[in-house]
């Protein structure tokens, strides 16, 4: 990379980091020269042109100052319109013309960049003290980049712009010319309030942010205030002024005082609104959105969940904002029973109508530096720079009431001899010099009574000239006393703070609460409870029909696949899924595919092991009890929320000896009167009483059916399946196509204790294939 320069050591600027924030450093670099050309290695050109441009966006774009808390582009923008004569008293005039004299003048950047930082002064929902007064449409709350263009709309100053101005041209502040060298701009505006704080700022540098959020002037006065008389308040005293931030708008601020006041205390964290509301006439009203807000989004957040029938208990919800009421959201719920708080908890937790705020106190301090600043160094740096402020508006009155009293006693002397010095302005060719050697004058006086017209002359009556010269002689004994005084500096400032927020403050509009904590209503609560039948086939699909009475082994299959077993419970209930493996898996039924397909693969939404298949399915109420068991005979009861997880993996939930598989699990009624049978596919058939089984988390559980370990591995003896029944239950075996009945009269030889071998069914039985509880008996 090469350039122009002259021979020498090249300079690049570096950021230092720090808790002062960032600096400008010097690195040398020796640089190459070749024929008045200089070299430079890429690596430092790039590095220099990024840091240049780092502290270019850093200082003279994004960040704010903290004397009057205005970026570059909106100090520029309030000057030119003092400069047009925009005073908030004078007639509008076009906002093009504003930003025409802005960018031709101050600003040579894009004129839509320029117009929208006019426009976001001029917003009475994004600045809480607007600058600017918007005649036109300026965009609304709803949508705020709906304002029209600046060929449309006309603009001037607001009363409260005068805060920024009044002292600019009192010799406050300090001027530079602007880009072009053809006129000078100031550097900073002569803020009598800390802007930086009652406004707020929002900006994106590089490698940093600025998040400051509005507060009330009034609070901010008075913890001014109180830092001026008590140099030594901490953040805590000043925190008993300003109790947080202060956004336009009536939305509560619900962040705890102790967090708010933590936030003061390191100058970053957040803060949370939320939306208020009254119930009236069994209707919700929302009557304020938090700050940047848009009513119609939160409609439109609000309307998506009723879609997707995720708030059944409203009924209808329509905006009835006007000009009388800014905002007036509408919810209908369906019945007066329906409870407003939780509902809008709910809707808290899931829409805009609750947000949080970033706080991040990062600005360009008195040294010229970003840094993130706490309550009291902001507000104590704010304070020096209005005492600099003051103190320069005070010397440079008291420069010109001097000055003026020197002239008043050159015009004495004038009116004193009035015949002499007309005579010797008449007959000498220098009467600046006559003048001052005669009457021992100055020059500067000898200027000022040669300058002055006849008729003047000729009214100069010596009382008015030594009432005057009395009162500038008073005056200047006051800004004396003041400028030798640091008390009386500081009573000045206070009451010019105090007469500021008389005149510009108001009462607080945001609300500090202490409010119950959002949250989402359960799913199962919102969501209207129907029947469901789940279904699974061999090949592990599933699929979710409406209602309990259809016919499951009726559907259709893929090729090759079949009916294996189904549960009916709620579309809001969970649906736990046995693999052989032993482990179970979680899906919300609700989720399900529609049983009018052919549903979806389970492995598609779970993640079992590898060569895992599904063999059961269950539903019901989390209390619900299930009997587990291995075909090994082992087996327990357990309630049906241990089997259910939130891991796609699953989770183990029975142990299997070697060789052994599960079984379907079986629901169970009444645990004192429920009886659990048992087939062995050698035909033989035990009876237990539940009671006896232990209720378990997981594990194998206890020997239900007395199997040798090693014919369950080489699958020559095992159990078939179980059942579930009760004393008016009948038993249902299945024999080839066949299905034979045993009543509870039969099944009483075959009723023993847990570990027994079981009975022979008899011959026409034995070859059983399904045993299953049949519907109670008349």
């Amino acid at each position: 990379m090469t350039k122009k320069k002259t021979p020498g050591t090249k300079s690049t600027g570096s950021v230092e980091k720090g808790r002062g924030g960032l600096h400008q450093a010097k690195i040398s670099t020796p640089a190459q020269m070749r024929d008045g050309i200089e070299s430079l290695p890429l690596r430092t050109y790039t590095e220099q042109a990024y840091l240049n441009y780092s502290m270019y966006v850093i200082l003279d774009r994004a960040l704010p100052h903290l004397g009057d808390g205005l970026k570059p582009v909106q100090r520029r923008i309030v000057y030119a319109m003092s400069e047009l004569g925009l005073s908030a008293t004078a007639k509008f005039k076009k906002s093009a013309r504003t930003v025409g004299d802005v960018l031709g003048k101050f600003h040579p950047h894009g004129d839509t960049a320029c117009y929208d930082a006019m426009v976001l002064m001029a917003q009475e929902f994004s600045y809480r003290y607007p600058l600017v007064d918007g005649q036109g449409n300026f965009g609304s709350a709803d949508d705020p980049k709906s304002f029209a263009a600046m060929r449309y709309t006309e603009s001037r100053l607001s009363a409260y712009a005068q805060v920024l101005l009044q002292e600019i041209d009192q010799g406050t502040v300090d001027w530079k010319p602007n880009f072009d060298g053809t006129m000078n701009e100031p550097t900073i505006l002569p803020a009598r309030l800390p802007n930086i704080l009652l406004n707020g700022a929002m900006g994106i540098a590089v490698g940093m942010t600025t998040d400051i959020p509005p507060h009330n002037l009034r609070e901010v006065a008075a913890a001014c205030i109180r830092l001026l008389e008590e140099p030594t308040a901490d953040n805590r005293a000043l925190c008993e002024h300003i109790k947080g931030p202060d956004f336009p708008t009536r939305a509560e601020i619900i962040t705890p005082i102790k967090e708010i006041r933590r936030i003061y205390t390191e100058g970053i964290g957040s803060v949370k609104m939320r939306a208020t509301y009254e119930v009236e006439d069994g209707n919700i009203i929302v009557t304020a959105l938090p700050y940047q807000t848009s009513g119609s989004k939160v409609l439109e957040q609000i309307a998506a969940q009723m879609q997707a029938k995720k708030l059944p208990m409203l009924e209808d919800l329509r905006d009835e904002s006007d000009h009388e009421n800014p905002t007036r959201l509408v919810l209908v719920p369906k019945t007066k029973r329906i409870e407003a708080d939780e509902v809008m908890l709910h809707l808290f937790s899931t829409t805009d109508l609750e947000r949080n705020y970033r706080i991040n106190l990062n600005v360009i301090g008195l040294d010229g530096r970003p840094q993130v600043k706490d309550l009291k160094t902001l507000l104590s740096e704010w304070l020096e720079f209005r005492t600099q402020t003051v103190t320069r508006r005070l010397s440079y009155r008291l420069e010109k009431v001097l000055d003026r009293l020197h002239i008043l006693d050159g015009y004495l002397v004038a009116f004193l001899n009035m015949d002499e010095v007309i005579a010797i302005i008449r007959h000498n060719d220098d009467p600046k010099q006559a003048l001052v050697n005669r009457f021992k004058i100055s020059e500067r006086q000898a200027d000022a009574i040669l300058e002055l017209k006849l008729r003047q002359i000729a009214r100069m009556e010596e009382i008015k000239i030594k009432g005057e010269r009395d009162e500038l002689n008073q005056e200047r004994d006051e800004l004396q006393k003041i400028l030798e005084s640091n008390r009386r500096l500081k009573t000045l400032i206070r009451n010019e703070i105090l007469a500021d927020a008389e005149k510009y403050g108001d009462k607080r509009r945001s609300p500090i609460v202490d409010r119950k904590a959002a949250q989402i209503i359960d799913a199962n609560v919102l969501t209207p409870a129907e029947p469901m039948t789940v279904v699974l086939s061999e090949k592990g699909w599933v699929r979710a029909a409406k209602g309990h009475d259809i016919d499951p082994k009726s559907l259709s299959y893929k090729a090759g696949d079949a009916f294996l077993c189904a549960a009916k419970g709620r579309n809001t209930q969970v649906a736990i899924f046995l693999d052989n493996t032993g482990r179970t898996y979680s899906l919300v039924a609700q989720g399900l595919p529609s049983a009018r397909g052919q549903g979806e693969p389970l492995s598609g939404r779970l993640t079992p092991p590898s060569g895992a298949e599904f063999v059961g399915v269950m539903m019901g109420q989390d209390e619900d009890l299930f009997v587990i068991a291995s075909d090994a005979g082992y087996g327990f009861v357990t309630q049906l929320i241990n089997t259910q997880t939130k891991n796609k993996s699953g989770k183990t939930i029975l142990n299997l000896p070697n060789g052994a598989k599960p079984l379907l699990p079986q629901a169970i009624g009444a645990l004192d009167q429920s009886y659990l049978a048992m087939l062995s596919n050698e035909g033989r058939l035990l009876m237990v009483a539940m009671k006896e089984l232990p209720e378990l988390g997981k594990g194998r559980g206890i020997r239900l059916m007395n199997i040798p370990p090693a014919r369950v591995v080489s699958r020559e003896e095992y159990m078939m399946g179980m059942a579930v029944l009760n004393k008016r239950q009948s038993l249902a075996v299945e024999v080839g196509q066949k299905v034979k009945i045993l009543t509870w009269k039969e099944l009483q030889e075959y009723l023993g204790e847990c570990g027994k071998r079981g009975l022979k069914l008899p011959r026409g039985m034995q070859a059983a294939v399904r045993i299953s509880a049949v519907v109670e008996i008349s």
